[in-house]
Protein backbone atom coordinates (compact mmCIF):
# COMPACT_ATOMS: atom_id res chain seq x y z
CA UNK A 1 0.00 0.00 0.00
CA UNK A 2 1.34 3.24 -0.91
CA UNK A 3 0.88 6.28 0.52
CA UNK A 4 -2.38 7.91 -0.36
CA UNK A 5 -1.23 11.56 0.28
CA UNK A 6 1.15 14.31 -1.58
CA UNK A 7 2.49 17.42 -0.57
CA UNK A 8 1.55 20.83 -2.19
CA UNK A 9 4.36 21.40 -4.65
CA UNK A 10 5.70 25.21 -3.31
CA UNK A 11 5.80 22.99 0.10
CA UNK A 12 8.14 20.20 -1.41
CA UNK A 13 12.43 21.01 -1.40
CA UNK A 14 15.26 19.33 -3.16
CA UNK A 15 17.48 17.51 -0.70
CA UNK A 16 20.90 15.93 -1.40
CA UNK A 17 21.62 13.27 1.18
CA UNK A 18 25.57 13.58 2.18
CA UNK A 19 26.12 10.10 3.94
CA UNK A 20 28.74 7.85 5.28
CA UNK A 21 26.55 5.37 5.01
CA UNK A 22 28.98 2.17 5.68
CA UNK A 23 30.60 3.67 9.11
CA UNK A 24 27.40 1.93 11.01
CA UNK A 25 24.01 0.75 11.15
CA UNK A 26 21.96 4.18 11.50
CA UNK A 27 22.60 5.88 8.01
CA UNK A 28 20.35 2.84 6.22
CA UNK A 29 17.38 4.52 8.30
CA UNK A 30 17.78 8.12 7.33
CA UNK A 31 18.30 6.97 3.76
CA UNK A 32 15.03 5.15 3.86
CA UNK A 33 13.37 7.32 5.91
CA UNK A 34 13.84 10.02 3.21
CA UNK A 35 13.36 8.19 0.23
CA UNK A 36 10.10 7.58 1.27
CA UNK A 37 8.49 10.78 2.14
CA UNK A 38 7.03 12.80 -0.67
CA UNK A 39 7.95 16.58 0.79
CA UNK A 40 11.89 15.62 -0.12
CA UNK A 41 12.93 15.65 -3.24
CA UNK A 42 16.15 13.53 -3.65
CA UNK A 43 18.10 14.62 -6.40
CA UNK A 44 20.96 12.01 -5.52
CA UNK A 45 22.82 10.58 -2.47
CA UNK A 46 26.62 11.86 -1.97
CA UNK A 47 29.14 9.38 -0.06
CA UNK A 48 31.03 10.55 2.59
CA UNK A 49 34.59 9.09 3.96
CA UNK A 50 35.06 7.48 7.76
CA UNK A 51 37.88 6.77 10.02
CA UNK A 52 38.68 3.57 7.73
CA UNK A 53 40.41 2.98 4.55
CA UNK A 54 38.05 2.95 1.66
CA UNK A 55 35.67 4.20 3.71
CA UNK A 56 33.82 6.40 1.24
CA UNK A 57 33.85 3.52 -1.49
CA UNK A 58 32.18 1.23 1.11
CA UNK A 59 29.89 4.39 2.14
CA UNK A 60 28.83 3.79 -1.74
CA UNK A 61 28.47 0.61 -1.66
CA UNK A 62 26.23 0.60 1.11
CA UNK A 63 23.95 3.36 -0.14
CA UNK A 64 23.90 1.04 -3.47
CA UNK A 65 22.24 -1.35 -1.26
CA UNK A 66 19.76 0.53 0.14
CA UNK A 67 18.74 1.65 -2.72
CA UNK A 68 18.30 -1.60 -4.51
CA UNK A 69 16.32 -2.82 -1.72
CA UNK A 70 13.78 -0.52 -1.61
CA UNK A 71 13.77 -0.54 -5.18
CA UNK A 72 14.44 3.31 -5.92
CA UNK A 73 16.20 5.01 -8.98
CA UNK A 74 18.38 7.88 -7.18
CA UNK A 75 21.87 8.75 -8.39
CA UNK A 76 24.76 8.51 -5.84
CA UNK A 77 28.31 9.84 -5.74
CA UNK A 78 31.53 9.12 -4.65
CA UNK A 79 32.55 11.58 -2.41
CA UNK A 80 36.09 13.11 -0.92
CA UNK A 81 38.39 9.84 -0.27
CA UNK A 82 39.53 11.68 3.36
CA UNK A 83 39.55 14.92 5.40
CA UNK A 84 39.70 18.73 4.03
CA UNK A 85 43.06 18.78 1.91
CA UNK A 86 44.76 21.85 0.66
CA UNK A 87 43.17 23.23 -2.87
CA UNK A 88 44.51 21.52 -5.84
CA UNK A 89 43.36 18.12 -5.73
CA UNK A 90 40.74 16.95 -8.17
CA UNK A 91 37.13 17.17 -7.18
CA UNK A 92 35.91 14.58 -6.31
CA UNK A 93 32.07 13.48 -8.51
CA UNK A 94 30.37 14.10 -5.08
CA UNK A 95 31.60 17.68 -4.81
CA UNK A 96 30.64 18.38 -8.93
CA UNK A 97 27.15 17.18 -8.06
CA UNK A 98 26.89 19.48 -5.14
CA UNK A 99 27.95 22.67 -6.94
CA UNK A 100 26.12 21.50 -10.32
CA UNK A 101 22.89 21.26 -8.43
CA UNK A 102 23.18 24.07 -5.73
CA UNK A 103 23.62 26.61 -9.76
CA UNK A 104 20.62 24.65 -10.89
CA UNK A 105 17.82 27.05 -11.47
CA UNK A 106 14.90 25.85 -9.74
CA UNK A 107 12.15 27.02 -7.43
CA UNK A 108 12.83 24.28 -4.79
CA UNK A 109 14.51 25.28 -2.23
CA UNK A 110 18.02 23.01 -2.29
CA UNK A 111 19.03 21.52 1.66
CA UNK A 112 21.64 19.27 2.48
CA UNK A 113 21.45 16.37 5.05
CA UNK A 114 24.67 15.66 6.17
CA UNK A 115 25.23 12.63 8.44
CA UNK A 116 28.84 12.25 8.75
CA UNK A 117 31.82 14.52 7.85
CA UNK A 118 31.06 17.28 5.78
CA UNK A 119 34.55 17.60 3.97
CA UNK A 120 32.02 17.50 0.36
CA UNK A 121 30.07 20.43 1.31
CA UNK A 122 33.34 22.14 2.77
CA UNK A 123 35.43 21.26 -0.72
CA UNK A 124 32.47 22.30 -2.38
CA UNK A 125 31.79 26.02 -0.97
CA UNK A 126 35.50 26.03 -1.20
CA UNK A 127 35.50 25.75 -4.73
CA UNK A 128 32.57 27.31 -5.34
CA UNK A 129 31.95 30.13 -2.94
CA UNK A 130 29.03 31.47 -4.93
CA UNK A 131 26.42 28.40 -3.90
CA UNK A 132 26.44 29.91 0.05
CA UNK A 133 23.68 31.77 -0.33
CA UNK A 134 21.60 28.64 -2.52
CA UNK A 135 21.89 25.70 -0.05
CA UNK A 136 20.84 25.04 3.66
CA UNK A 137 22.83 22.58 5.14
CA UNK A 138 21.60 20.41 7.92
CA UNK A 139 24.78 18.79 9.78
CA UNK A 140 24.36 15.91 12.62
CA UNK A 141 27.79 17.25 14.76
CA UNK A 142 29.62 18.68 17.08
CA UNK A 143 28.70 18.83 20.83
CA UNK A 144 26.84 22.38 20.24
CA UNK A 145 27.31 26.08 20.46
CA UNK A 146 29.34 27.58 23.01
CA UNK A 147 31.89 26.68 25.49
CA UNK A 148 31.63 23.04 25.59
CA UNK A 149 33.73 19.76 26.93
CA UNK A 150 34.08 16.59 24.92
CA UNK A 151 32.47 13.90 26.75
CA UNK A 152 33.73 11.37 23.95
CA UNK A 153 35.05 12.22 20.78
CA UNK A 154 32.34 13.50 18.50
CA UNK A 155 32.69 11.18 15.59
CA UNK A 156 31.02 13.52 12.74
CA UNK A 157 33.12 16.46 13.30
CA UNK A 158 35.94 14.23 14.61
CA UNK A 159 36.54 12.69 10.79
CA UNK A 160 37.56 16.23 9.70
CA UNK A 161 37.49 19.15 12.28
CA UNK A 162 39.24 20.97 9.07
CA UNK A 163 35.77 20.83 6.97
CA UNK A 164 34.06 21.16 10.35
CA UNK A 165 35.49 24.60 10.91
CA UNK A 166 35.30 25.66 7.28
CA UNK A 167 31.59 25.52 6.82
CA UNK A 168 30.69 26.61 10.71
CA UNK A 169 32.54 29.87 9.91
CA UNK A 170 31.33 29.63 6.13
CA UNK A 171 28.43 31.48 6.70
CA UNK A 172 26.22 28.83 4.72
CA UNK A 173 22.73 28.58 6.52
CA UNK A 174 23.23 25.81 8.79
CA UNK A 175 20.86 24.01 11.27
CA UNK A 176 23.08 22.05 13.61
CA UNK A 177 21.99 19.12 15.27
CA UNK A 178 24.35 18.51 18.24
CA UNK A 179 25.44 15.24 19.88
CA UNK A 180 22.97 16.21 22.87
CA UNK A 181 20.15 15.75 20.90
CA UNK A 182 20.77 13.12 17.69
CA UNK A 183 21.71 10.63 20.95
CA UNK A 184 18.21 10.69 22.17
CA UNK A 185 16.28 8.88 19.26
CA UNK A 186 16.57 5.79 20.62
CA UNK A 187 14.52 2.87 19.49
CA UNK A 188 15.49 -0.72 20.77
CA UNK A 189 16.15 -3.43 18.80
CA UNK A 190 12.88 -6.08 19.47
CA UNK A 191 11.00 -3.28 17.93
CA UNK A 192 13.22 -2.93 14.62
CA UNK A 193 12.62 -6.75 14.66
CA UNK A 194 8.70 -6.64 14.74
CA UNK A 195 7.72 -3.29 13.36
CA UNK A 196 10.86 -3.16 10.60
CA UNK A 197 12.35 -6.28 9.54
CA UNK A 198 8.80 -7.49 8.09
CA UNK A 199 8.88 -4.53 5.26
CA UNK A 200 10.74 -6.45 2.65
CA UNK A 201 14.15 -6.29 0.94
CA UNK A 202 14.81 -3.00 2.88
CA UNK A 203 13.66 -3.89 6.12
CA UNK A 204 15.78 -7.47 6.27
CA UNK A 205 18.69 -5.37 5.45
CA UNK A 206 17.96 -2.54 8.48
CA UNK A 207 17.51 -5.11 10.94
CA UNK A 208 20.11 -7.95 9.88
CA UNK A 209 22.86 -4.84 9.05
CA UNK A 210 22.04 -3.70 12.84
CA UNK A 211 22.15 -6.82 14.32
CA UNK A 212 25.59 -7.77 12.66
CA UNK A 213 27.12 -4.22 13.93
CA UNK A 214 25.84 -4.59 17.21
CA UNK A 215 27.74 -7.99 17.67
CA UNK A 216 30.76 -6.52 16.57
CA UNK A 217 33.90 -4.55 18.72
CA UNK A 218 33.21 -1.79 17.19
CA UNK A 219 30.04 -1.05 18.44
CA UNK A 220 31.67 -1.45 21.82
CA UNK A 221 30.27 2.30 22.47
CA UNK A 222 26.74 0.45 22.79
CA UNK A 223 23.87 -0.10 25.45
CA UNK A 224 23.66 -4.24 24.39
CA UNK A 225 19.76 -4.35 22.72
CA UNK A 226 18.79 -0.37 21.62
CA UNK A 227 20.16 2.00 19.46
CA UNK A 228 20.34 5.80 18.47
CA UNK A 229 19.18 6.47 15.32
CA UNK A 230 21.02 9.43 15.28
CA UNK A 231 21.21 10.12 12.04
CA UNK A 232 17.06 10.32 11.10
CA UNK A 233 17.11 14.00 12.77
CA UNK A 234 18.51 15.29 9.75
CA UNK A 235 15.95 14.02 7.80
CA UNK A 236 12.91 14.92 10.37
CA UNK A 237 13.93 18.72 10.19
CA UNK A 238 13.76 18.98 6.71
CA UNK A 239 10.09 17.56 6.38
CA UNK A 240 9.28 19.40 10.15
CA UNK A 241 11.55 22.07 10.84
CA UNK A 242 9.29 22.59 13.80
CA UNK A 243 9.37 19.14 15.36
CA UNK A 244 11.88 20.47 18.10
CA UNK A 245 13.81 23.45 19.39
CA UNK A 246 15.96 25.57 18.41
CA UNK A 247 17.84 28.59 19.09
CA UNK A 248 20.17 30.92 16.85
CA UNK A 249 22.98 31.70 18.10
CA UNK A 250 27.12 31.52 17.03
CA UNK A 251 28.65 28.74 15.80
CA UNK A 252 31.31 26.87 17.51
CA UNK A 253 34.69 26.40 17.15
CA UNK A 254 35.37 22.38 17.35
CA UNK A 255 38.66 21.87 19.02
CA UNK A 256 41.02 18.90 18.21
CA UNK A 257 39.33 16.96 20.99
CA UNK A 258 35.74 17.95 19.67
CA UNK A 259 35.10 19.97 22.48
CA UNK A 260 33.29 23.19 21.14
CA UNK A 261 34.36 26.91 21.85
CA UNK A 262 33.30 30.33 21.66
CA UNK A 263 34.73 32.43 19.33
CA UNK A 264 34.65 36.10 17.77
CA UNK A 265 33.01 36.47 14.54
CA UNK A 266 31.68 33.68 13.88
CA UNK A 267 27.96 33.54 11.57
CA UNK A 268 24.91 33.14 13.53
CA UNK A 269 23.59 29.50 12.75
CA UNK A 270 20.32 27.38 13.95
CA UNK A 271 21.02 24.51 16.62
CA UNK A 272 18.77 22.52 17.75
CA UNK A 273 17.95 21.87 21.44
CA UNK A 274 15.51 18.70 21.32
CA UNK A 275 13.85 16.67 18.24
CA UNK A 276 10.43 15.00 18.52
CA UNK A 277 11.99 11.38 18.60
CA UNK A 278 8.38 10.30 18.61
CA UNK A 279 7.16 12.06 15.39
CA UNK A 280 10.73 10.58 13.86
CA UNK A 281 10.24 7.43 14.56
CA UNK A 282 6.72 6.40 13.72
CA UNK A 283 6.80 8.64 10.82
CA UNK A 284 9.57 6.39 9.32
CA UNK A 285 7.63 2.95 10.33
CA UNK A 286 4.69 4.25 8.95
CA UNK A 287 6.23 4.87 5.89
CA UNK A 288 7.78 1.63 5.51
CA UNK A 289 5.10 -0.30 6.85
CA UNK A 290 2.60 1.08 4.36
CA UNK A 291 5.16 0.63 1.32
CA UNK A 292 6.74 -2.47 2.17
CA UNK A 293 5.17 -4.51 4.58
CA UNK A 294 4.86 -8.05 3.49
CA UNK A 295 3.29 -9.80 7.15
CA UNK A 296 3.62 -8.79 10.54
CA UNK A 297 2.41 -10.84 13.29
Amino acid sequence: MALKFDVRDEKKIRVIIDTDAACEADDPFAIAHALMSPKLMVKGITAAHFAEQGSVEKSLEEIKVVLKAMNKDVPAYLGEAGPMDKEGKELSEAVHFIIDEAKREDNHPLYILCQGAVTNVAVALRACPDIKDKITVIWIGTHGAGNVEAPFVEFNAGNDIAAANYVLGSGVKLWLIPSTVYTTITIGIAEIQKKIAPCGAIGEHLFTNMVSYNMTDKAFWTQGESWSLGDSPAIAVAMNPGCGHFEEVPAPYVNQDTSSSYKEGMPVIRVYTDIDSRYILEDFICKLQLEYLISIE
